[in-house]
């Protein structure tokens, strides 16, 4: 047991050493990890249902977690961490029969900005003194490592106390200027609503709620935005308009009209990402950011969302910007080809005319 310990272990820093972001151990094939979107095999072996049992049993005595729950369920959810390597998050589970897992690589170090090329005008809303900030785009876009980038500028620049609430945790905070307090859904606290609703108790000065699911959930943000704290959240909508629609659909109709008239006095910017191939073989960001002017919200008070995008697309302001032209602007620096500029466009046709113009 011991020497699939030390194998486990040896797997586990080889992939996380390649920059692995998940690793998956799975009957059937081989022992596969996830780098930068893309599959990679450690090796060409297709593991067996007896490797996979070994393996997933190695992990729980790595972990010194008991086993049994596991056994009785087919799932379980736990992290744990190999010193100097990394922390991980692991979801166990059974598939025709067999133990499998899912593992999730949590950094010890964060990403430089620059090097995700993240704006400074995303990594200002670091700056924000109380309301809500939101990062939206699909699953996969960065969305938890651009948040982790600006709580990490906070905890070195302003001496607070910040609240993460996430599920799973993807980065590791270490106090610096701040206190920060990281709590795990399912391991630490049953839920968001119940964190969120703790964390009010707990004097936060920045609260990081990692995703707003429902509309209880959505209602305290909002509430504990009103009263003076900043709330970092996400949700998986693309553009800004969308993130406001999806917001306030989420309420009953006999609420909605009170929350448009909240959000709009709370909100303090949306900022939507999505990853695109570069030229290089690389995957490059492209942002949306709205930042909350009086007309824009007037347009949300009054139920005119549908207006908000021509104002991004027209604003000239430095720190707002549209998809479709952070896209154009990633095509004319040669970043991005013209066909990926024009199939991850919002509005094809119109970038395929733009691109046609220069």
């Amino acid at each position: 047991m011991e020497e699939t310990k030390m194998d486990v272990k040896k797997i586990l820093k080889e992939a996380t050493d390649n920059g692995a972001s998940d690793i998956f151990i799975v009957a059937g094939r081989p022992l596969t990890y996830k780098s930068k979107g893309v599959m990679e095999c450690l090796n060409e072996i297709r593991m067996i249902p007896k490797e996979t049992f070994e393996f997933v049993t190695s992990i729980y005595a790595l972990a010194e977690r008991d086993i049994s729950k596991f056994e009785e369920t087919g799932d379980d959810d736990f992290s744990f961490a190999i010193p100097g390597v990394s922390r991980y998050r692991v979801s166990t589970f059974k598939q025709r029969g067999s133990y499998s897992a899912v593992i999730r690589v949590i950094s010890f170090t964060l990403p430089k900005p620059s090097d995700l090329h993240i704006p400074d005008s995303v990594m200002e809303l670091a700056e924000t003194n109380n309301g809500m900030v939101l990062v939206t785009g699909p699953a996969g876009s960065g969305k938890s490592t651009t948040l982790a980038c600006i709580i990490d500028q906070i905890n070195h620049e302003k001496e607070e106390h910040i609240i993460t609430l996430e599920d799973p945790l993807e980065f590791l905070h270490r106090h610096d200027k701040c206190i920060v307090s990281q709590r795990e859904i399912n391991t630490d606290t049953e839920s968001y609503l119940t964190a969120l609703r703790a964390a009010l108790r707990q004097s936060p000065d920045v609260i990081l709620l990692g995703e707003m699911r429902d509309y209880e959930t959505i209602n305290t943000a909002v509430t504990a935005a009103e009263t003076g704290h900043l709330i970092f959240s996400s949700l998986h909508t693309i553009g800004a308009a969308n993130t406001i629609d999806r917001i306030i659909d989420a309420f009953p109709a006999s609420q909605q009209h009170q929350i448009a008239i909240q959000l709009a006095s709370v909100l303090q910017a949306v900022v939507c990402q999505k990853l695109l191939p570069a030229t290089n073989g690389e995957m490059v960001p492209a942002f949306e950011i709205m930042v909350l002017t009086p007309a824009i919200r007037n347009l949300i008070r009054e139920g005119k969302v549908h207006q908000i995008d021509g104002i991004i697309y027209t604003s000239a302001a430095e720190n707002m910007i549209a998809m479709d032209t952070s896209i154009f602007n990633l095509y004319k620096a040669g970043v991005i080809s013209k066909h990926v500029a024009i199939s991850e466009a919002t509005n094809p046709e119109m970038m395929s005319k733009r691109i046609n113009l220069n």
